[in-house]
């Protein structure tokens, strides 16, 4: 069924949702309201803010924007204002609904909110739960990130590269892996981008970075070789596809 987006006035702010899956008000952006129903799976601390959530749209992940670095000291969670449509909750859940068009392996968006606070706003956001999965950086740390495993994650990268779709904070941490299948998370100040090398290889040496931050090249020997060499295969293969 194809999304139909909507959008819901509420005080303070607006939430947006897909109306397919029924009404989405401001209540369900409250882990306490899901706790109540004894629908709170799990609530995570730091920067995410991330709740696991059991809805009447399925299993979702419930996000809170959290800023980062030394801003993030001061300023936990308030963004400029610079209009609803320039939103970070709004900007990536339109992004998402367009990568689930394009049938590319990342969570579906449910709902999106913003709550105005004079000259800035905080923001929230709901997407469908991607169960059984292992992020690559666990991968890596269980001795389970080998050659088949690195092919995979380039040609998953390469599939977002070719239809102009640039992730912001493409780390280890954001790659998700599944029995069947790999997917890529977090697509918060992402945007779509005109076919260019420079952004796609800086794109793969952030990747790159994560991966040698995480102790790649002290737990795999030659990592060169045994991992980044079947990663930038898979991803060159696919794109050229």
């Amino acid at each position: 069924m194809m999304m139909q987006e909507q959008i819901r006035e509420e005080a303070g702010g607006k939430v947006l949702f897909d109306a397919t899956l029924g009404v989405v008000d401001g209540d369900w952006f409250d882990p306490g309201f899901w706790r109540n129903r004894g629908a709170l799976q799990q609530q995570g601390g730091g920067r995410g803010g991330v709740a696991m959530i059991d809805t009447p749209a399925g299993a979702c992940v419930l996000r809170h924007y959290h800023r980062g670095g030394l801003v993030g000291r001061f300023n936990r969670d308030r963004y400029l204002w610079t209009g609803a449509a320039h939103t970070r909750s709004f900007t990536e859940f339109r992004l998402l609904a367009h990568i689930v068009g394009l049938e590319l392996p990342a969570p579906e968006p449910v709902a999106a909110r913003f709550c105005r606070h004079g000259f800035f706003y905080t923001a929230d956001l709901i997407t469908r739960r991607i169960d059984d999965a292992r992020t690559l950086a666990q991968c890596l740390e269980d001795g389970r990130l080998d050659a088949d495993l690195a092919r995979e994650t380039g040609a998953l990268v390469a599939r977002f590269h070719r239809e102009g779709i640039w992730h912001a904070d493409l780390n280890a941490h954001n790659v998700l892996v599944t029995s069947g299948a790999l997917y890529l998370i977090d697509f918060d100040r992402g945007a779509l981008r005109a076919p260019a090398e420079s952004w796609r290889l800086a794109n793969l040496a952030r990747l790159r970075r994560s991966l040698v931050k995480l102790g790649a090249t002290e737990r795999i020997t030659d990592f060169q070789a045994a991992i980044w060499g079947p990663l930038v295969y898979g991803y060159e293969r696919t794109l050229g596809a």
